[in-house]
């Protein structure tokens, strides 16, 4: 992406309040590993996360995993002319077990329903598959030791022909449901960013977080990366913009560069190493040749910490 950008302001920013759920990062967690489909793969709202925690809390050394796919699903759901018919939606099904045995991650936070209902009206078998799939997703993960933490879906700005935008609201319902009905830990990403849709159509009729109506621009990764800091216990209620969100350290945007920079490599290695079975992705690099770029850009960021 474009570091330009950072200097764009959320006019109204975060300056309504949204119920969060507290659930700070333990102790004895290193490897966070972040699953989802092709907004995941993006990884903008990661960077962002993973910015702040290099610069507020270096100390923790916290290895923070980008393994989201495009196109994945969790309802192993697709439509027959998916890519044009040249493949179907890969299902996280067939990955999960080598995902959690070949990276053993200590906490997953885990955002899908985007792709799940495959752009089509609420369907009760449709919504029954998602479910399925987010359970079998929440066994294994505990079964290997790990935390996990859902994370609601973004919100859709498409076309309205089929009512999309109310499907991820039933699916994100069900999912903070989910935090009394089965103690789940869950973190609401869709209601702040419907709110703040519509903050800012309030300034700006044109306004749009996704020009597809699916893939969030910088903005809308910035909004999905506080709300879920804000929910692992950040104290970020006076940020409103990302200059000022990296603005503890004079070389913040340049940190951020370098951590997406570092993201890129490792999270193309990492995919290539687990496996998958979407087609039409980069070949990552071994993982011997990733983790030495990695710890080249670890050391220019350390140095740019230690400037400020």
């Amino acid at each position: 992406m474009g570091f330009r950008g950072f200097s764009i302001v959320l006019l109204l920013g975060f300056q309504f309040k949204i119920y969060t759920q507290p659930y700070p990062i333990e102790e004895g967690v290193n490897r966070i590993v972040f699953i989802g489909n092709s907004i995941t793969y993006a990884g903008d709202y990661i960077n962002f996360i993973d910015a702040y925690f290099t610069t507020h809390h270096p100390q923790k050394k916290y290895e923070i995993i980008n393994l989201g796919l495009p196109s994945e699903t969790v309802s192993g759901l697709s439509e027959s002319n998916h890519a044009n018919g040249a493949f179907p939606r890969p299902n996280l099904k067939e990955r999960l077990q080598r995902l959690l045995t070949k990276v053993k991650p200590d906490l997953v936070l885990a955002c899908y329903g985007m792709n799940d209902g495959i752009y089509l009206p609420l369907d009760a078998q449709r919504f029954e598959k998602f479910k399925i799939g987010i359970h079998f997703l929440h066994q294994e993960v505990i079964k290997s030791g790990a935390k996990i933490i859902h994370i609601t879906p973004p919100i859709y700005e498409g076309s309205n022909s089929n009512n999309y935008a109310h499907v991820l609201e039933v699916y994100s319902d069900w999912l903070i449901d989910q935090r009394s009905s089965a103690q789940w830990e869950v973190i609401d990403i869709h209601y702040p960013m419907k709110k703040e849709l519509q903050n800012q159509r309030l300034l700006d009729s044109t306004f749009v977080f996704a020009k597809d109506g699916i893939h969030p621009n910088t903005a809308g990764h910035f909004t999905m990366a506080k709300e879920i800091l804000l929910n692992l216990g950040a104290e970020l209620d006076h940020i409103n913009d990302m200059k000022r969100f990296l603005s503890s350290n004079r070389n913040g945007t340049q940190i951020l560069a370098k951590i997406a920079s570092r993201q890129k490599i490792m999270k193309d290695a990492w995919l290539t190493y687990v496996g998958h079975q979407r087609p039409k992705m980069e070949a990552g690099l071994e993982m011997s040749e990733a983790h030495n770029r990695a710890m080249e850009m670890n050391f220019k960021i350390q140095n740019l910490l230690i400037e400020q």
